[in-house]
């Protein structure tokens, strides 16, 4: 009886392990094929994204380069299996081209052959203004970053696609830039806090194909007030119900 009993002690543990191991294997796969979890540091894409978001990357949305797997192995050049091309007014994880092993997360403004440029405070793409109307007001409750009663403007690109923008202030850095012409196999990125964002206007630059890690898909958590992922008898009071399973525009 007591060999019986050890023998099936031993497959027990072994089928545990089986799972365990598999369990991994498939969370690898869905986190270098199909979606990838990433959080948001910093205020530069306010008020769509806010600093204590967690959102899922489809990793799969414009095809693969070696910056989708982890490590990112030279096992190829340029972009595979890319049925679709990125949208402009997409927002995209990319990786920096001078730091490439520095996630950032911006707005697609300009897509090859695309002339930008801002213009006391409002954008243009290929010569033509973008319309920008008032849309309210932001408070933010990042401490770093306080912007009360920030102005918000909504605009809206020639396909379609409209998102709010802020504007501290109307004389910053950044309102008036010279003419970017955006080269071929690379794209021009904003955020949309206009005056808090390192992007293509300084430099970041323009961003090749390769380094496109994915489109930012959903939020699927949310801690306001700073509050660390760590500390979740901070979560009941802290969490951004509303933003729970929204979507990225």
């Amino acid at each position: 009886m007591s060999d019986r009993a050890e023998t099936k002690s031993q497959n027990s543990l072994w089928e545990n392990i089986k799972v365990i191991i598999q369990a991994l294997l498939l969370a690898m796969v869905i986190r270098t094929v199909l979606f990838q979890p990433f959080t948001i540091p910093s205020g530069s894409m306010m008020p769509t994204l806010l600093v204590g978001d967690y959102i899922f990357v489809n990793k799969f949305a414009y095809g693969y380069s070696k910056y989708s797997m982890p490590f990112s192995p030279n096992l190829f050049s340029g972009r595979i299996l890319q049925f679709s091309e990125p949208k402009r007014g997409d927002v995209i994880v990319f990786r920096l081209p001078s730091h490439p092993d520095i996630d950032y997360i911006k707005r697609l403004i300009g897509l090859p052959g695309d002339k930008v440029q801002m213009i006391n405070g409002v954008l243009h793409v290929n010569g033509q203004a973008v319309p920008k109307v008032v849309d309210g007001t932001f408070t933010s409750d990042y401490a770093l970053d306080p912007g009360t009663n920030v102005p918000v403007y909504r605009e809206t690109l020639d396909n379609g696609v409209t998102y709010d923008t802020l504007d501290h202030s109307p004389v910053s850095r950044g309102d008036n830039t010279q003419e970017f012409v955006v080269p071929e196999g690379h794209y021009f990125f904003m955020g949309d806090n206009r005056d808090n964002s390192l992007d293509s206007r300084f430099d970041v630059g323009m961003v090749p194909a390769e380094n496109l890690v994915g489109r930012a898909s959903v939020i699927f958590f949310s801690l306001g007030n700073d509050t660390s992922f760590r500390e979740i008898w901070k979560w009941p009071t802290n969490m951004r119900w509303d933003r729970i399973f929204k979507g990225v525009h």
